[in-house]
């Protein structure tokens, strides 16, 4: 022990780090480990991803185009047989036709409160009136939504996700009493809504300001 205390200029006549001989010793730092953020593995958005690209095909299937004998006009991409799309003066966004949304569970104010299917409040989000639409619904889900799950785990961003759906399809219902809506956009603006919170909370410790701002611009 004696030796140590001589090492560390505690005693021993020797010279202290504090300067002066014989005196105090200088305090002893040990080295603090560095923590290092979690990272967790994204599975939720995936899984979100994957239902609702199931969902569709479900759509495609019930809808069955080419069994409409009420159409004038030919189904699209005809090679798909039974889920081929609905004529694009039905449905520009090459999907279903709006009867077949309305079975499967799209928003419907009248249905939702007159005839207590409150359901829908939930059915419609898994829903895509196209296949444009859920092209740009997946890949703003992923591009968004890997990273913060990455960020703050599976939990968050799970129920963050499906609040925020349930919560804009009640607002859609509010304003949108004439018409039908499918869509996870709710979701999607409840995700941006906490990139943008993420973003102004932790702004003073980007070390790329114009990239983080970027990143969220696209």
């Amino acid at each position: 022990m004696a030796d140590l205390e001589g090492e560390r200029g505690g005693g021993g006549g020797g010279k202290s780090r504090g300067g002066g001989a014989g005196g105090a010793a200088a305090p002893y730092f040990y080295d603090q480990p560095v923590t290092e953020e979690r990272t967790w593995v994204p599975w939720v958005v995936p899984l979100f991803v994957i239902a609702c690209v199931a969902v569709f095909v479900v759509e495609m299937y019930v809808n069955n185009c080419p069994d409409d004998t009420h159409r004038t006009e030919p189904c699209v991409a005809r090679f798909l047989h039974r889920f081929s799309f609905q004529p694009l003066h039905e449905n520009p966004l090459l999907g279903p036709s709006a009867s077949t949304l309305k079975k499967l569970g799209a928003l419907d104010w009248n249905k939702v409160v007159h005839q207590h299917q409150g359901w829908r409040l939930v059915a419609c989000i898994w829903l895509h009136a196209g296949l444009i639409h859920l092209l740009v619904n997946m890949l703003s889900l992923v591009f968004v939504g890997i990273r913060l799950e990455q960020q703050f785990g599976f939990a968050r961003i799970g129920v963050i996700y499906l609040v925020s759906g349930f919560g804009g399809s009640v607002l859609s219902a509010l304003l949108l009493q004439n018409n039908i809506s499918v869509g996870a956009s709710g979701a999607l603006f409840g995700l941006l809504g906490s990139m943008l919170s993420e973003l102004i909370t932790n702004w003073t410790i980007y070390s790329n300001r114009v990239q983080a701002s970027c990143m969220f611009g696209v």
